[in-house]
């Protein structure tokens, strides 16, 4: 938690600056500015682990109140999804308090996605996995009441572009995304077809190639390698979960393959 602790001495927040530095200015009811006259004005390079973990933070929580307003306005269901990640995060008071704040920032009419989503992928750099990560739980919080509406699965498809990403890999996630509603790990209750999803492929694929897909989705979300890139170590257990996810889908295929030969 090496990346909250300089944020609160004052040093990480000049460090980012942009619209995210803006967001944990109005945050935190103070401008880091006054940090950065006291460093002499030394600014620090995009692509730092504990300031892409802030960039992570920042555009998560404030990106997720933006998508969650999207539709006029925001579920229980979508409010209990945001305070589930805060749990699995074990968010102190202190950070529980700063997410709630930029969930409601982005709810704003004036909130510039564009902005922060530019920044975050030029902070980020070339960490695809964690820009995947991201747009994966973005899509799990515009789900969370069960359905994605029209006005969400446009912000998700825009946001995914500015990203990097095609439609095509949005439909995956949204696949991985709905497989795994049951829970992580559990099969019961989660269909063949759920599992197949998760992997990306269906049932016409070879089992060598499912067998690949299986293995980039655990090397995309292995936890270590997650936190390495940027990933707020408070997140390796939902990346855990999403390993734990996509391995059930792999043995639940591979199971029911051997099951039919």
């Amino acid at each position: 938690m090496a990346w909250w602790g300089k944020l609160i001495g004052g040093t990480l927040g000049f460090m980012l600056g942009g619209p995210l530095g803006a967001l944990l200015g109005a945050s935190f009811g103070h401008q880091f500015d006054s940090g950065l006259r006291g460093s002499g004005g030394m600014r620090a390079l995009p692509g730092g682990q504990e300031r892409v973990q802030l960039a992570f933070f920042t555009a998560t929580f404030s990106v997720m109140g933006h998508i969650a307003k999207a539709d006029g306005q925001v579920s229980r269901h979508e409010i209990q999804m945001a305070k589930n990640l805060m749990n699995q995060m074990r968010l102190n008071t202190q950070q529980r308090e700063a997410a709630i704040d930029l969930f409601e920032q982005g709810k704003e009419a004036d909130f510039p996605l564009d902005d922060v989503l530019h920044q975050f992928r030029s902070e980020c750099q070339r960490r695809t996995t964690l820009l995947r990560m991201f747009l994966e739980i973005q899509i799990q919080g515009a789900m969370a009441d069960g359905r994605l509406d029209a006005a969400e699965n446009r912000i998700l498809l825009h946001s995914a572009e500015v990203l990097g990403f095609s439609s095509q890999e949005v439909e995956h996630l949204i696949g991985l995304i709905s497989g795994t509603a049951s829970g992580p790990g559990q099969r019961p209750g989660r269909t063949i077809e759920q599992s197949y999803a998760i992997l990306g492929v269906s049932e016409k694929t070879p089992d060598s190639e499912i067998k690949k897909s299986y293995r980039r989705l655990m090397n995309q979300h292995h936890p270590d390698k997650l936190v390495a890139k940027g990933m707020p170590e408070e997140m390796i257990k939902l990346a855990t979960e999403k390993t734990q996810e996509i391995r059930s889908a792999w043995e639940h295929v591979r199971d029911h393959r051997a099951a039919g030969a």
